[in-house]
């Protein structure tokens, strides 16, 4: 999530990307023990590196995540429980929930997935959202005006870290609070949820191409925006994992997330180059742009990833891609609803929720593209058992 105030100004650019932020383990940005080579065209590292955050996150890939293997979002990697008896009380219960916003594709997918979830729990006697609109001054707000609604928890997505810790802070001594998607900057909340995190999708995409791509041949890094800690956590784990590697990294660009300059770059370095032999993503949005350039010069479209949006996995099947599809599961949205009744039920959970975050490969392909879903669709909301779909989502039945 973004740490000042001065990122609220880029959000808005971040709703063609559809992304969303995530908090490090470690809140406080270091480059002491940041990889010291340059690489060939990274550039420095970046001040958000931390290296015991990007070793945990890559290290927790691999870790078998507890829970039932058909719910990834009731899985925990690593859990350290924590007790919640002093909440204990009978329902039906009110749930509160102050939410960032609902201003891109991934949060509109995530926000329909946690109601669908509210609706499976008859012991949810009332569900109260309020939608701060990416504005840090209406989520204080909302917070403060939804403790005065008699809520039996608050679930919070802060819209950024700093500025919503104190009021977080505040709510945590008059309610039990759930914190997910984007962190705060204390350990009040009973739980804080979140998928691995960042540094794992920058890896991720970046072992992967220098799998792909041969010995010395040209990536193109495309970006976001600079400045916002998960795009920069995905960029600065590339960043590590292309140093280490013999790719040439020839050019490091930012988009906005938008279709028409992503093009552009792209077609201006296949100008400049001739050839470009992989092509890294920060966020996925754009990754069909990136594609149709090299359609529109009549070359083969490079190693590529992107994310699991639909408009992505139907382009990689139906172009018959070389590519991998990261992802930060919108499933997410389901767990806070299962953790604040587990909470009020006075039972265990972990301290700090970390969820699975699988990666689309050609092997499971087919397994997350859904062809009646609609293009910006989320595949990994893990919303297919829930009522209402596929038509609550957009989608078409089969």
């Amino acid at each position: 999530m973004p740490r000042h105030k001065a990122a609220i100004a880029v959000l808005a650019a971040l709703v063609v990307a559809g992304c969303t932020t995530d908090k490090p383990a470690s809140t406080t940005p270091s480059t002491a023990s940041a990889t010291s080579a340059q690489g060939s065209g990274t550039g420095e590292q970046s001040k958000f590196f931390v290296q015991a955050d990007f070793d945990a996150q890559l290290a927790m890939r691999s870790e078998t995540p507890q829970g039932p293997s058909d719910k990834p979002w009731e899985q925990a990697i690593a859990p350290q429980m924590t007790g919640t008896a002093t909440y204990k009380k009978d329902g039906p219960y009110h749930l509160c929930f102050s939410n960032a916003a609902v201003n891109n594709p991934w949060r509109q997918v995530g926000w329909k997935t946690m109601q669908a979830e509210v609706g499976l729990h008859k012991e949810i006697g009332k569900f109260t959202a309020l939608d701060a609109e990416g504005k840090d001054d209406k989520q204080i707000s909302d917070i403060a005006e939804l403790q005065a609604k008699g809520c039996d928890a608050l679930i919070v997505s802060p819209n950024t870290t700093a500025t919503l810790t104190p009021a977080v802070t505040a709510a945590c001594g008059k309610v039990p609070v759930i914190v997910f998607d984007r962190g705060v900057e204390t350990d009040c909340p009973v739980t804080f949820i979140k998928p691995i995190g960042g540094y794992a999708f920058g890896a991720d995409a970046a072992e992967f191409l220098v799998e792909k791509v041969p010995a010395g041949g040209k990536v193109l890094a495309l970006r976001i925006l600079p400045g916002v800690d998960v795009l920069e956590t995905r960029w600065s784990a590339a960043k590590v994992v292309f140093d280490r590697s013999q790719s040439q990294v020839v050019g490091v660009e930012f988009t906005d997330g938008d279709a028409a300059k992503t093009k552009s770059i792209v077609s201006d370095y296949l100008q400049r180059y001739g050839k470009i032999d992989g092509v890294w993503m920060d966020s996925g949005a754009t990754a069909v742009a990136a594609i149709e350039a090299f359609e529109d010069a009549g070359v083969p479209v490079p190693p590529i990833n992107g994310e699991d949006q639909q408009d992505f996995l139907q382009k990689w099947k139906d172009a018959g891609l070389t590519a991998v599809a990261p992802t930060y599961p919108t499933y997410q949205w389901r767990t806070p609803i299962i953790a604040a009744l587990k909470i009020l039920k006075g039972e265990e959970v972990p301290k700090l929720w970390n969820l699975p975050q699988p990666k689309v490969t050609g092997e499971n392909l087919s397994t997350y593209l859904k062809p009646n879903m609609p293009p910006l669709h989320y595949a990994l909301c893990g919303c297919e058992d829930l009522p209402g779909y596929p038509e609550t989502w957009g989608g078409k039945k089969s």
